[in-house]
């Protein structure tokens, strides 16, 4: 969640056992190259230290999607929040505690929106 509120606004996640999705919301002045440098950086600092190992942890790619509306958005959501139950590692997205769909109170509903950045 670094930079969640003044960088970015972090609407949905997923960390999977090897990759990350991400939906978020850049804010005003924050372009989203600038957001993924920074946050691949400073995450990698902190995995590497909590294994205590050195060296490259991310590639220099990342893949991105131009949200063109709610529906799109809900799509994308969706799909993330049921990226581990399609890899086989849980029956149901609220049982993946590596995402925010266990913060949903409906994950079924066409749209909605796990986290509400603090103010």
């Amino acid at each position: 969640m670094f930079g969640d509120g003044w960088r970015y606004v972090l609407l949905a996640w997923v960390v999977m056992p090897n990759h990350v999705h991400v939906v978020i919301q850049t804010l005003h002045g924050w372009a989203l190259e600038r957001v993924m440098r920074d946050w691949k950086g400073y995450t990698a600092l902190q995995i590497n230290a909590l294994l205590e190992q050195e060296g490259s942890l991310w590639r220099r790619e990342y893949f991105d999607r131009y949200v063109r509306d709610a529906r799109h958005l809900g799509d994308a959501i969706r799909y993330l929040h049921n990226n581990p139950v399609k890899a086989g590692l849980v029956q149901t997205p609220q049982q993946w505690r590596y995402s925010s769909a266990w913060r949903v109170e409906d994950i079924s509903a066409p749209y909605h929106l796990p986290y509400v950045a603090q103010e």
